[in-house]
């Protein structure tokens, strides 16, 4: 029988690892192998690290964007549900900014 990805309940601990055990998740349901509380267990499963991994990729945009503006700033990583700040600290409106 094999093995049930929902059992596994800690956050993956990469982008790479989460996306691959999305993968198999997907593979393995495709495969129509599965009973059905197996099958909701993986899609249960497959909504956490979906999550994971969207969160992830916003992360790394809003890091984009920040590089983009043409200046290195610190960038602090908030946890999901906040807003990440780009913003170099001491800064709060472009008014404050001295010009060169």
């Amino acid at each position: 029988m094999p093995r049930s990805p929902a059992r596994d309940t800690a956050v993956a601990s990469s982008f790479e690892t989460a996306l691959a055990e999305l993968e198999r998740i997907v593979a393995g349901m495709e495969g129509g192998q599965l009973s059905l509380e197996e099958s909701l267990a993986n899609y249960k499963r497959g909504a956490e690290l979906l999550g994971y991994c969207q969160g992830q990729l916003q992360a790394v945009q809003e890091q984009v964007k920040v590089l983009e503006e043409g200046a290195l700033k610190p960038f602090v990583l908030e946890p999901p549900g906040g807003r990440s700040r780009g913003r170099a600290s001491g800064a709060d409106s472009e008014d404050e900014i001295d010009e060169c």
